[in-house]
């Protein structure tokens, strides 16, 4: 791995050349500023400053070819600090012009800043020298951003993530109404969003208008809509815990309004998730390996969808590790001399991807036989045994590497490929 990585750093050092512009440049919200230097660290030119639209784009494309131009510079370098979103479109509009964009971490600019003037001093302006010195040291990395299908997954994914926490929120205040005016419904209906207690909720919001209508009024309504699951013995146990109940009494005209509005947030963000799953389900029949991935007992559509969200296309990766780094899952050690530190993981990296993840290996471990018996292969193994949390990290980096075999190579899922060290360990054993 650490002959890997040596390699992947010497290719970006030696991507760096005598005739190569490099350009760091410091993003904000409406105004950025570029500056240029060779491959020694010479800075080129004066500094650019350019607004967020097609006028100031334009000026810093011209900026930079006149500079190259100036300098026998036949190759650009364009880097950028990756903060939140506003470096999409530029990066866009520069990969249209066939200028390579590359990014550094935020880590390493923080920690390098004092290099350049021996002083805590940030500016705009020094953030952008300070990113062209990173790459023109190799200390960069080329951005996959997503296109076609796999920008449109990405979108969608990450609206189904912003809608869900919002039902959840909803679903939270729906709770809360109840703990206020209603506390024993729940021992009527054990989930308030069945068909016939969201009938109840609209007709009968308080314990006073079920105790006014009566069990027959109370069923009839039900029979109109559920055929099935309810009767009368369900409609008078609802009567008699309304009848008892310790519900807040004040308020009732302005609680009945709050429990409309509730349910119609409750009902528009369903509705939403439920359009978006449809859209997620149509983009995926068009992507190859889907179904393979699918085919993975205990990973389901928002786990293939998640994944391919976060990471695109997959045959931009030679190999899982790749993706692994990507997720920030790869491990990291802190040791010096004699003392051996524990080794935990980087968490440079895609924090989506890495939840997703272990997300879907909570449940994997539990009825994924292949995967049950690595996890419990991890923790009891007679060498360097694994804790819990961490056969599970690791079980993640497993996952990772399976996914990718199967959508590159379009294959079915193998559980008895997983268990070979198990099963070599077994045998061992055995013969001892």
């Amino acid at each position: 791995m650490k002959n890997k990585l040596k390699q992947k750093q010497n290719q970006r050092i030696t991507r760096i050349t005598d005739s190569t512009l490099v350009v760091g440049a410091d993003i904000a919200k409406k105004t950025h500023v570029a500056r240029a230097v060779d491959f020694r660290g010479i800075e080129l030119g004066k500094d650019c400053v350019f607004h967020n639209d097609q006028q100031g784009l334009t000026k810093l494309t011209t900026w930079m070819k006149e500079l190259g131009q100036a300098h026998s510079k036949t190759d650009i370098v364009f880097g950028i600090e990756p903060t939140g979103h506003y470096w999409f479109p530029l990066a866009a509009y520069l990969q249209a012009q066939g200028i390579q964009i590359v990014v550094v971490n935020p880590h390493h600019v923080t920690k390098s800043k004092e290099l350049e003037d021996n002083s805590q001093t940030k500016s705009d302006y020094k953030d952008a020298k300070v990113i062209a010195d990173l790459i023109r040291n190799g200390k960069y990395s080329e951005p996959k951003l997503p296109t076609k299908e796999y920008a449109d997954l990405r979108i969608l994914m990450n609206l189904r993530e912003k809608v869900s926490a919002s039902l959840s929120q909803v679903k939270g205040r729906i709770g809360n109404w109840f703990d206020r005016f209603f506390p024993e419904y729940s021992s009527v209906f054990k989930d308030w969003d069945g068909k016939a207690s969201l009938m109840t909720m609209r007709a009968f919001p308080l314990p006073s208008d079920i105790v006014s209508k009566g069990a027959r009024e109370v069923l009839a309504h039900w029979k109109t809509e559920v055929k099935r699951g309810v009767g009368i013995k369900r409609a008078e146990k609802l009567v008699a815990a309304a009848a008892t109940s310790i519900g807040l009494i004040e308020g009732s005209a302005a609680a009945r309004i709050e429990l409309s509005t509730l349910l119609e947030q409750f009902e528009l963000f369903s509705e939403q998730l439920e359009g978006i799953m449809k859209e997620v389900m149509q983009i995926l029949e068009n992507i190859p390996g889907t179904e393979h991935m699918l085919s993975v007992p205990g990973v389901g559509l928002v786990t293939v969808a998640g994944f391919l969200a976060e990471v695109g296309d997959l045959s931009n990766y030679n190999h899982g590790q790749q993706i692994i780094r990507l997720a920030g899952l790869n491990l990291k050690e802190n040791s010096s001399g004699k003392r051996k530190g524990n080794t935990g993981i980087s968490k440079r990296g895609r924090s989506r991807l890495r939840a997703l993840l272990f997300r879907a290996v909570m449940p994997m471990v539990a009825k994924n036989e292949a995967f049950k018996a690595l996890h419990k292969y991890y923790t009891n193994r007679s060498q360097n045994p694994l804790k819990k949390k961490q056969s599970l990290i690791a079980l993640c980096g497993k996952l990772i590497r399976v996914l990718h075999t199967l959508g590159t190579k379009q294959r079915v899922y193998n559980a008895d490929e997983m268990l070979g060290p198990v099963r070599q360990s077994q045998m061992q054993l055995e013969a001892a």
